[in-house]
C-alpha cells in the first residue's frame, strides 16, 4: 500500500466514522457537559500523554542498551512518533516497524538488531495486553454483557496472539526451523518468472543472515542485558497505564462517575483487538468500536464524542508528530518507499553509499 493511499484511507475512515458517530449520538446534554468540563483535566491529560511518550521512548533506549547499542532519548521519541505514523497508514498496524528499523540502521544499529528491538518493543505491549484482555473480560461485568460479537472478536484475537507468540519463541529456540521455512518460501517464489534465480538466492542469504543476527541479539538481551530488559518491561507497564489514564481523566472532566480499574481494563481489551484490525491504523473501527466499548462504561450520548476525543489525545497527536518527523527527517519519497515495502532496498543503497 502506498503512503498516499494509506493516508487517504486513514483520513477518510477516521473523519467519516468520527463525524457520523458524533452526529448520531451527541445530544444537547452531552454538549453542555463538554462545554463546561473541568479545564485543568486537559492539562493532566496532556501530561499523561507526554508521560506515555517518554516511557515508550525510554523503552526503546533500554531495549537497545540490552543489545549493546546506545540510543539517545530524543531518538527514542522520534522512533515512538514514527511508530504511530507508520501504523496509521498500514493494515494490521505493521508499518511502524519498517520506519523504526530504517531509522535505527541510520543510527548505526544493524538490521537484525533493529528488527529485534522493534519486535521486542511490540511484544512487551502485546504480552501485557494479552494478559489484561481476558482479565477485563472476566472481571468487568459490562464487557461480558457486550454480546456474542464482543466474545467472538475476543477469541479470534486470542488465537492470533497465541500464533504470534509461538512464532516468536520458535524464532529464538528454533531459528533453523524458521530458516527452512524461509527456504521453502523462496523456492516457491522461483516458480514465478518475475523473480530471477539470482535475486531469490540473494534474498535468501540476506534473510538467513538477519535471522541469525536477530536470534543472537534476542539471546543477548535475556542474558547479559537482562537488567535493561527488565527495565524496558517495567516501562512498558508505565506506558500503558499512562495511556489508559487519559479516559478516566476525561470522564472526570465532564463529571461522569469513574471506576478507574474498569476503564483501564476495558481499554486494554479494546487495544488488544485493534492490533488485528485490517484497516490502516484500525481507522473507523477504532472510533466506532471505541464508542461501543465506552458506551458500556458511560451514557451512550457521551460515549461517541468521548471515543473521538480520547483517540485524539492518545493517537492523533502522536500520528501528527510522526508525520512531521517523517517529512523533515526521512523525506516524503523515502517514507513512500518504506511504506511500499522497499525498506531493504533503501538500506542496501545506504550500505553501498557507505562503501
Amino acid at each position: 500500500m502506498s503512503l498516499r493511499k494509506g493516508l487517504a484511507i486513514f483520513l477518510f475512515l477516521t473523519l467519516g466514522v468520527g463525524a457520523l458517530i458524533i452526529c448520531v449520538s451527541v445530544d444537547k446534554h452531552a454538549l453542555h457537559a463538554f462545554m463546561h468540563m473541568r479545564k485543568i483535566n486537559i492539562l493532566y491529560v496532556l501530561m499523561m500523554v507526554f508521560l506515555a511518550w517518554s516511557c515508550d521512548a525510554s523503552r526503546f533506549c533500554l531495549t537497545a542498551r540490552a543489545m549493546g547499542y546506545r540510543i539517545r532519548f530524543v531518538r527514542g521519541l522520534v522512533l515512538t512518533w514514527l511508530h504511530y505514523f507508520g501504523c496509521a497508514l498500514t493494515p494490521m498496524q505493521v508499518g511502524g516497524g519498517p520506519f523504526q528499523v530504517y531509522v535505527l540502521y541510520k543510527s548505526g544499529v544493524p538490521v537484525g538488531s533493529g528488527i529485534a528491538i522493534t519486535l521486542i518493543r511490540t511484544l512487551f505491549s502485546t504480552f501485557l495486553l494479552s494478559i489484561a484482555a481476558p482479565v477485563a473480560f472476566l472481571t468487568v461485568p459490562q464487557l461480558a454483557a457486550g454480546g456474542v460479537l464482543v466474545k467472538g472478536v475476543f477469541f479470534y484475537v486470542g488465537i492470533l496472539s497465541v500464533v504470534m507468540w509461538v512464532v516468536f519463541i520458535l524464532s529464538i529456540l528454533k531459528a533453523d526451523m524458521i530458516k527452512r521455512f524461509c527456504c521453502a518460501m523462496f523456492l516457491w517464489l522461483k516458480k514465478f518468472k518475475w523473480f530471477s534465480r539470482l535475486r531469490v538466492l540473494r534474498a535468501y542469504r540476506v534473510t538467513c543472515s538477519e535471522i541469525d543476527s536477530y536470534s543472537e541479539n534476542v539471546k543477548r538481551m535475556v542474558g547479559p542485558g537482562l537488567p535493561y530488559f527488565i527495565g524496558a518491561f517495567l516501562l512498558s507497564v508505565c506506558h500503558l497505564v499512562a495511556l489508559f489514564s487519559v479516559l478516566p481523566l476525561l470522564m472526570h472532566a465532564v463529571r461522569l462517575p469513574v471506576h478507574y480499574l474498569h476503564a483501564v481494563l476495558a481499554q486494554a481489551m479494546f487495544m488488544f483487538i485493534l492490533y488485528f484490525i485490517p484497516t490502516p491504523g484500525a481507522s473507523g473501527v477504532a472510533e466506532g468500536g471505541g464508542a461501543a466499548i465506552f458506551g458500556l462504561l458511560m451514557p451512550e450520548n457521551m460515549a461517541g464524542i468521548m471515543a473521538v476525543i480520547c483517540r485524539f489525545f492518545t493517537e492523533y497527536l502522536a500520528i501528527f508528530m510522526g508525520c512531521i518527523v517523517a517529512i523533515r527527517m526521512i523525506g516524503w519519497g523515502t517514507a513512500e518507499k518504506i511504506i511500499s515495502g522497499s525498506r531493504d532496498e533503501l538500506i542496501e543503497e545506504e550500505r553501498n553509499n557507505g562503501e
